[in-house]
């Protein structure tokens, strides 16, 4: 099968992104992620929402974790970050940030890493900060958590991150409560409140989701912007992949839990390896002309199947244009395509996955 690369969205990438391989050196990794499971004990028995999923992130660089709701994106984070709550547990595989498990160390000794060397900025700021505080009081006790610093010192710092995230005024916007503020300063004030104890790994989770088109781009230009300045590793999830495109140097695709493609940008977007990921391309709009008789665009048919009823064999068969037979049997391991690309396809070979056979 021949496949023709994909012109309608041609990644740009940030000024000075490299091309990286899949396969990053341990021992340049800022965070390994291995064989990471995470399972929720239900009433309908154990659902594993993030399910053997390896990726690791260079130290000041952005690698995307793609796909549609409901594929383990956001589990993924917040198990990389100790937040899963009961009934859900991380039931396997290892987390280690500058070689450290963090799947193995103790809460307190979490917390110490929480904020402090990986940060995380959430989808609808509004949830995260506190209603009935001003927006200095919440970033300074975000400060003095980690720094053994005087409240004016952490008021002080307050007002430097203010600045540095752009919004207008700082100090007196120290004064204001969260509902005083738009949607897109809160989401700087979200930021700067990640930023205030300089991480080396921030993740940002869905972070335009609930931001008009204007300012999501703003928001995503101040997170360039801060990554070049700072040297910050970025953890983006995200659905939308025109952001990817401009912002990113490696992606992974997840679906069902489980990564299904793994690549640099620019070749994944030139020549996607699993039809999940193709299916993700066609559904972006293109300001080029195109074929006049297509009126709509294309969609992936279909549903992500609930973990409660996965089907057998490739998880992603039900909805895939080029289903085999043997797809229908034992789920494909990821695969080698080309140079610093994988996909979990039997397109690409015929080895099956042997953590579940």
């Amino acid at each position: 099968m021949t496949e023709q690369p994909y012109t309608t969205t041609q990644p740009t990438g940030m000024p000075g992104a490299r091309v990286a391989d899949v396969d990053v050196n341990p021992d340049e990794a800022l965070l390994v992620v291995k064989n990471l499971r995470t399972t929720f004990f239900t009433g309908d028995g154990a659902v594993h929402a993030v399910d053997n999923v390896s990726f690791n992130v260079r130290k000041g660089e952005a690698l995307a974790l793609v796909g549609e709701s409901g594929c383990g994106k956001s589990v993924t984070a917040a198990s990389i970050m100790r937040l899963v709550a009961p009934p859900g547990k991380i039931t396997g595989g290892s987390v280690h940030f500058k070689g450290r498990d963090l799947a193995s160390i103790s809460e307190r000794d979490m917390r110490k890493i929480r904020g402090d060397d990986i940060a995380m900025v959430f989808q609808e700021p509004m949830t995260s900060l506190n209603p009935v505080f001003k927006i200095g009081a919440q970033l300074a006790e975000a400060v003095r958590l980690h720094r053994d610093v005087s409240k004016k010192e952490a008021w002080r710092k307050a007002g430097e991150m203010l600045e540095l995230v752009s919004i207008p005024d700082p100090i007196k916007r120290l004064d204001d409560y969260p509902h005083q503020l738009s949607g897109g300063m809160r989401q700087r004030v979200m930021i700067a409140m990640a930023l205030s104890c300089d991480p080396e790994l921030l993740i940002a989770d869905e972070p335009t989701t609930a931001l008009d088109v204007t300012i999501q781009a703003q928001i995503m230009e101040l997170l360039a912007s801060l990554q070049q300045r700072l040297g910050l590793a970025i953890l983006l999830i995200t659905h939308d992949l025109g952001v990817v495109a401009e912002f990113c140097e490696r992606v992974v695709v997840m679906y069902t839990g489980r990564v299904v493609e793994e690549a640099p940008v620019r070749q994944l977007f030139a020549s996607p390896a699993h039809p999940y990921t193709r299916g993700l391309l066609k559904s972006l709009p293109s300001v080029s002309k195109g074929d006049p008789s297509i009126t709509r665009l294309p969609t992936i048919k279909g549903m992500v199947p609930s973990l409660t009823n996965l089907p057998s064999g490739c998880k992603f068969n039900p909805r895939c244009p080029d289903v085999m037979e043997i797809c229908l049997g034992r789920e494909p391991a990821l695969m080698p395509v080309a140079e610093g690309q994988s996909a979990r396809c039997y397109l690409h070979g015929d080895e099956a996955d042997p953590e579940r056979a």
